[in-house]
């Protein structure tokens, strides 16, 4: 049996909500899964991923294939990284002290980045606007026509008109 990290799909016509699970390869999408690792929400900016780390690197360790997707999502979070921490700890390139040394310093970093970068959008955007927001179209409303503009169509219409002398 072929086991995937995918995500699986939620929420309304054009607003996605993703779970990340562990399912059989063969199941629909949306359908049967075996274990529920996290949520990812592409609306909010910045995008909402919260995983459980322990679990996706015990599944990654019994041989579950993660999907394009997915695979960058546990980039992201620093998964893949603990992973081939790990792997360096079983082959006995160092301890697993120093893996978990290793590891919280690359977080930090990337955690700074992130923040940094955040920032950095911030500033170039300018003020009063936000990205991915629909905003709705300005309402028409009818007006009344000005005193001009009614003067106007009521000499065009005059001159229109053919002059019958009688």
């Amino acid at each position: 049996m072929a086991v995937k990290m995918r995500l699986q799909r939620h929420g309304s016509k054009k607003r996605p909500f993703y779970f990340i699970v562990v399912a059989d390869g063969r199941s629909p999408r949306d359908g049967k899964f075996i274990q529920k690792l996290g949520s990812y929400n592409p609306l909010t900016v910045p995008a909402t991923i919260q995983i459980d780390r322990q679990k996706a690197l015990d599944w990654l360790h019994k041989g579950a294939q993660p999907t394009d997707t997915v695979r960058r999502i546990l980039s992201f979070k620093g998964v893949l990284f603990l992973k081939h921490l790990l792997r360096g700890v079983s082959l006995g390139l160092f301890d697993e002290a120093t893996a978990m040394e290793k590891f919280t310093k690359w977080s930090g970093e990337h955690e700074q980045e992130f923040a940094k970068r955040q920032e950095s959008h911030k500033k170039a955007r300018p003020k009063g606007t936000q990205p991915f927001v629909k905003r709705e179209a300005p309402k028409k409303t009818e007006e009344a026509p000005q005193a001009s503009e009614v003067a106007q169509d009521a000499d065009a219409g005059a001159e229109a008109e053919p002059k019958t002398e009688e």
